[in-house]
């Protein structure tokens, strides 16, 4: 997760599992591409932007993404949408394992919510995936959890974060197209089905 960044200067952490091991459904070149490219990019960014200014480099992740006007000016968008990057990125990727070792339902407090506020688990599926599809653009899908345990499906654009809403997200899919595009091509739809299966509730 996130929290486990600590502080500047931030570090690609290990992929913890193979870059194949999520075949078919992630093709091992657009694993590659993903983590070692746009993944790692999004950390260097952030380091470089952060280097100008000691007084950043002892806040995490969550800190640098909700210091809002605390954050200079001149840098001030560099600085959140690399960390949204990063923060974004660390989520999905923590959420994703090969498929003998996915989780493909909650149990639980997780899944009564989800029952509660969709009904059951598969139509909670329908309505994430169709939400997931029509993301415009570049963006994620994301189930978040307030406070009190209210679950809601969102869709953020670009590098945006909830964190700062007080919503906690409990998974969320990358609908940017390096995600999918060199093994789906335009189909988006596919990749979001098959998504699910690679998925790993906590």
């Amino acid at each position: 997760m996130p929290t486990e960044f600590g502080t500047y200067p931030f570090e690609l952490p290990p992929l913890p599992f193979a870059y194949d091991a999520l075949e078919p459904y992630i093709d091992e070149e657009t694993m590659r591409y993903h983590y070692d490219g746009h993944f790692a990019t999004y950390i260097r960014k952030l380091n470089t932007a952060l280097e100008p200014y000691a007084f950043l480099q002892n806040m995490s992740l969550e800190e640098l993404l909700c210091a809002g006007s605390t954050l200079p000016e001149d840098a001030y968008e560099d600085i959140l949408k690399n960390a949204g990057g990063v923060y974004n990125h660390a989520l999905f990727f923590s959420i994703l394992a090969p498929a003998s070792e996915s989780v493909h339902e909650p149990d639980g407090k997780l899944l009564e919510a989800i029952e509660g506020f969709y009904g059951s688990f598969e139509h909670f599926k329908e309505t994430f995936s169709k939400s997931a599809a029509d993301v415009f653009g570049s963006g994620w899908t994301v189930l978040v959890s307030d406070s009190i345990g209210n679950l809601d499906i969102r869709n953020v654009a670009n590098q945006d974060v909830l964190l700062c809403e007080g919503l906690e997200p409990v998974i969320l899919f990358d609908i940017w197209e390096h995600a999918y595009y060199l093994k789906y091509k335009n189909d988006r739809v596919q990749f979001i089905d098959n998504l699910w299966n690679v998925i790993r509730f906590k």
